[in-house]
């Protein structure tokens, strides 16, 4: 057994570094203060403060009080409701049978009939090969 020797290096276990939430804490400031550690403190120019958010949006606002115009989408023009409720009728379907034929939701055929909706040219082409009739203007 002459040839097995042992290795009586000594090994050290360190802590991790604290992390930058670590170093910004109360208890981990007190305790560098304590120990004697030097100490770095930088005053920002906005803390505490939210004049970042409303000085950029100043210019947006006075545009939005200047301007005077209403805006709003556009809606389903009244032709339009009353061709889709005609020939829907005409189809003898419901609202949900027609939905499913063009693969949408129900309401969405509620929502053109009452003229909520906001018209999209797809689902009104949708709406005229299921039903069979031109709801849109001459073509």
């Amino acid at each position: 057994m002459a040839g097995i020797s042992q290795d009586w290096e000594p090994v050290v276990i360190r802590k991790k570094a604290p992390t930058s939430a670590a170093r910004k804490d109360e208890k981990a400031v007190n305790a560098a203060r304590r120990s004697g550690a030097e100490i770095e403190t930088v005053r920002k120019a906005t803390a505490g403060s939210n004049k970042a958010a409303s000085s950029s949006t100043t210019l947006n606002t006075r545009k939005l009080d200047e301007d005077t115009e209403n805006l709003s989408h556009q809606k389903v023009p009244t032709e339009l409701k009353k061709a889709i409720m005609q020939a829907r009728q005409d189809k003898k379907l419901t609202q949900s049978q027609l939905a499913q034929l063009i693969n949408e939701k129900p309401q969405i055929i509620q929502e053109y009939e009452s003229g909520k909706a906001i018209p999209n040219q797809q689902i009104i082409s949708k709406l005229e090969r299921a039903l069979g009739a031109k709801l849109r203007g001459k073509k």
